[in-house]
């Protein structure tokens, strides 16, 4: 997949310290240009604690009811606590478009660094890779990596090819908002439906024209009128979706 970034002097998201992070341009897969915004190390740092403070509760009161139940209760206790801290983020990362909790307070979410929504291994890479940041004392490791890549970039994602960004604003009613869905015209494969749904889950970083321009280009193949070939692959994605 062909990736292509430049660095801006200054980013328009109303949320983003100009000083801190700067706008990306990627070129997705697909030929497409989309701007990423790559979050500091304050947004992160904060996302970071919030979901450390949720982790960390969890786990606490795990161990405040293991204990009632004696032996087999810590065990139970032991085990959730690894559950917790190994599954909370790649849990929520797969399942929930990249966003954890902390995170989604801050407004970032985790993508692929072609922009791309992100997916199981890449994430269960960054977050086993996250103890390794955390050397040789309070995440230094992660610290200096942040600074030193131009995407503020921790060990995990150079090590999973992800990176955090903030969530795009909307300026316009996204193409992804369209209800209802529509079976295909015909069986598909497990890589064409992947095709479909990543399509689009991209559409919503996109424009409705430049969205609809390319959804012209799957018209005749998934037999839609190109007129509303965007409308009808978004239908179909639904489906999709629901059926997975």
């Amino acid at each position: 997949m062909g990736l292509n970034s430049k660095q801006f002097e200054s980013s328009s998201h109303p949320n983003m310290p100009e000083a801190l992070d700067t706008a990306v341009t990627l070129e997705t897969p697909e030929g497409t240009e989309i701007e990423v915004h790559p979050a500091g190390l304050f947004a992160r740092g904060l996302a970071f604690l919030i979901d450390e403070l949720i982790r960390w509760t969890i786990i606490l009161i795990g161990f405040s009811l293991g204990g009632l139940a004696g032996l087999f209760g810590t065990g139970i206790a032991l085990i959730l606590a690894f559950a917790t801290y190994w599954l909370y983020g790649v849990g929520f990362e797969v399942l929930n478009n990249g966003v954890t909790p902390g995170k989604k307070m801050q407004g970032l979410q985790v993508v692929h660094d072609d922009g791309t929504p992100v997916r199981l291994p890449a994430s269960m890479i960054r977050n086993l890779v996250l103890y390794i940041d955390l050397l040789p004392a309070a995440y230094a490791a992660a610290i200096v990596s942040m600074l030193l890549t131009n995407r503020f970039r921790r060990l995990g994602d150079l090590a999973g090819g992800t990176m955090v960004v903030y969530q795009p604003v909307s300026t316009e009613p996204p193409f992804a908002s369209t209800s209802g869905t529509r079976p295909p015209p015909f069986p598909l494969s497990l890589a064409e439906q992947t095709v479909i749904v990543d399509f689009l889950e991209r559409s919503v970083k996109l424009t409705n024209e430049r969205t609809e321009e390319l959804a012209r280009i799957l018209a005749d193949t998934l037999q839609c009128p190109p007129a509303q070939a965007g409308t009808e692959i978004k239908r179909i994605a639904n489906g999709l979706r629901g059926a997975s």
